[in-house]
């Protein structure tokens, strides 16, 4: 399978990397037209194994992450993401159903950043990539 990649045209340099891991393809379309929108540089996977490699190749900034994942699942694609130096900084934002509490359970013990709850309000998702995304504060003089 081939990673979608969407470039906004005109996007500037500071642009964000998002990977966007998700197995149904109508949820990850919409994902990844949504977190486009704001200029960011957006890669798509189906399942653990290419979210895995994809990372490795693309560094991204954030990783949108399903919890249920054929192959490899979400929970175990963020414990390999934190166990590697090179990865270990990457934001995950861990997605699932509302109701299954184990699975939130599971993405935190893993080392998610935090939860978005299936179905989800988009102008929430917005607001918790565009926290993530943001840079960090400096110290005042």
């Amino acid at each position: 399978m081939n990673p979608q990649i969407a470039q906004p045209a005109g996007a500037a340099t500071d642009t964000k990397t998002i990977l966007v891991v998700e197995d149904a393809d109508d949820i990850r379309q919409l994902l990844c037209a949504v977190v486009g929108r704001d200029a960011h540089r957006v890669l798509a996977a189906a399942d653990g194994e290419e979210a895995l490699r994809l990372v490795e190749r693309a560094q991204p900034d954030l990783v949108l992450l399903d919890v249920h994942l054929p192959g490899i699942d979400g929970p175990e694609v963020c414990r390999q993401l934190r166990a590697d130096a090179a990865t270990r900084a990457v934001h995950v934002l861990m997605l699932t159903a509302a109701t299954e509490v184990d699975d939130r359970r599971r993405g935190l013990e893993a080392g998610a950043d935090g939860y978005i709850t299936k179905p989800f309000d988009l102008q929430m998702l917005l607001e918790q990539v565009g926290a993530r995304l943001a840079p960090a504060p400096r110290p005042a003089p």
